[in-house]
């Protein structure tokens, strides 16, 4: 069942655009629960309960901003969809990894075509894993759980949310693996997870929990190339 969060201080508002939404999945034969919350702080608290979150950006007390910002901190792979009668915070939108800027009044189509698109991607999130090493003890990694794969000799660092694991493999049959699941070779030494990707340069990609993963000279262009592929598919460029 799809979980969803709607969020506008504006009571009226809120209970009109949860309507239409659960209307529209209702009709495309999709199970939902929506639930609406009057502010940030009240959504923060319960946010990796929800599949897509829909934010207003005006709103008393902790705005739509402030609260997208701190969102990411918990949520970093929720979609999140922002709301506004305003133009003025769609550059904004993309720092905070924005799926979609909706202007207000929301029109029906439109929010129909930007649902389909958003369950498209749910229903697209990674359920492969794979079986890595920590102190003696075998464990279960999503592949959208890892941040990047570091090789050490024979020895495969797996680096992700929980920490770091080890096994056993060849990177280059690491990479025919990862091939179109959104990894890159990026070094010889580095497979990186683009959607973990927050900037980059010639020489670096830094990720969202900061570290600095190296970018080799002559896999430089082909990186950008992917980055910008990568994008296009999940919702980054709209």
């Amino acid at each position: 069942m799809l979980s969803i969060a709607v969020c506008d201080d504006e009571v009226i508002e809120c209970c009109s655009l949860a309507g239409k939404i659960e209307e529209i999945l209702k009709n495309m034969k999709i199970p939902c629960m929506i639930r609406q919350f009057q502010g940030g702080r009240e959504l923060l608290e319960v946010a990796e309960s929800f599949d897509i979150v829909f934010l207003d950006i005006m709103m008393c007390g902790m705005d739509g901003m402030k609260t997208a910002q701190m969102f990411r901190k918990k949520a970093s792979d929720r979609i999140l969809i922002f709301v506004s009668s305003s133009r003025d915070y769609v550059f904004e939108a993309y720092d905070v990894e924005a799926f979609q800027y909706l202007l207000k009044p929301v029109e029906e189509k439109k929010l129909k075509s930007v649902l389909r698109k958003a369950v498209l991607k749910t229903e697209s999130r990674s359920q492969e894993f794979m079986i890595a090493s920590r102190e003696r003890q075998k464990t279960k990694i999503f592949l959208d759980d890892i941040y990047y794969f570091e090789m050490k000799g024979r020895v495969v660092e797996v680096h992700g949310a929980e920490g770091i694991f080890t096994y056993y493999e060849q990177i280059g049959s690491l990479e025919n693996k990862l091939r179109e699941k959104g990894f890159f070779r990026c070094h010889k030494s580095y497979l990186i997870h683009l959607k973990y990707v927050d900037a980059y340069n010639r020489q670096e990609a830094v990720l969202e929990n900061g570290e600095k993963i190296m970018i080799a000279k002559r896999r430089y262009e082909e990186f950008c190339r992917e980055m910008l592929k990568y994008m296009r598919k999940n919702g980054g460029i709209l």
